[in-house]
């Protein structure tokens, strides 16, 4: 099947990128669907509850103190690798992740768009005065220094399998600019993509010559949007993916299997 997906991007070698969860878990990161598609896991924090519930807020903050030094100190996997070289090919016209990792950025790939955002750094939803990940995390430390005796099993996206039976004793720091409330840079569970970065994506999607998705189920509609759209406009959509996606069904070709291993091969017969 990977010869077929060579075909693929020869007869279309300006290839628009969507990429998920999958290209990052063999970097360590973990996702939250199986095979099938289905939830592993919880859902994650919604953007509502982070910003009203206050309980949740610190039951977030708590989890992410834990699981943040593993999640900024994963490197790129093969799949961030190849699909950096096929860029320096030609073969990339443009790379949407829905990952919040910066592993594509790491491995040398230039002008991705991050679909949901980063969680490298947090910004006051107030002033918009923004902190490197790194610099919050000190300041949750600092002022929770028992969360540094802690440990659990990490979770996707940062997060840590902690459970906590007094969530309230987390003291959670505040903007230093306006006292107001820091928000990591990313799209929570039920909130909006910007609509000019969903704009601007659609409109590179309309100029390249195919869709090829990278890792993911596309259970999530801001990434299937852009399957849906290729569809309505008749671009071919290849599909490398360890299990079923949500586009399945409309994709020219589909090819199942580790994600790395596959665009590697590709990489190989095109350099």
């Amino acid at each position: 099947m990977s010869k077929a997906l060579h075909q693929f991007v020869q007869s279309h070698p300006r290839l628009f990128v969507l990429t998920g969860a999958g290209c990052s878990t063999a970097a360590g990161l973990g996702d939250y669907r199986d095979a099938n598609g289905q939830w592993k896991r919880p859902q994650p924090i919604t953007g509502q509850s982070f910003i009203n519930d206050t309980h949740a807020r610190k039951r977030y903050w708590a989890r992410s103190a834990i699981g943040w030094p593993s999640f900024a100190a994963a490197r790129p996997a093969a799949a961030h690798h190849a699909l950096a070289t096929l860029q320096s090919l030609g073969y990339v016209s443009t790379l949407v992740t829905q990952n919040v990792d910066e592993l594509h950025q790491q491995a040398g790939h230039t002008n991705v768009v991050d679909l949901h955002g980063v969680l490298s750094t947090v910004s006051c939803i107030d002033c918009e005065t923004r902190l490197s990940r790194n610099t919050f995390q000190e300041q949750l430390i600092s002022a929770n220094p028992w969360l540094a005796d802690l440990s659990a099993a990490h979770a996707p996206d940062g997060d840590a399998d902690l459970e906590l039976e007094q969530v309230d004793r987390v003291s959670v720091p505040h903007c230093p600019a306006c006292s107001g409330l820091l928000k990591p840079d990313v799209v929570f569970f039920g909130e909006n993509v910007s609509k000019s970065i969903v704009e601007n994506a659609m409109n590179a999607l309309a100029n390249a010559d195919a869709l090829l998705v990278a890792g993911s189920s596309l259970m999530v509609f801001s990434g299937f949007r852009f399957c849906r759209a290729a569809a309505n406009s008749g671009q071919p959509i290849a599909i490398v993916n360890h299990g079923k996606t949500r586009a399945d069904d409309i994709a020219t070709i589909k090819i199942s299997g580790d994600v790395g291993t596959n665009l590697q091969y590709l990489v190989r017969v095109l350099a």
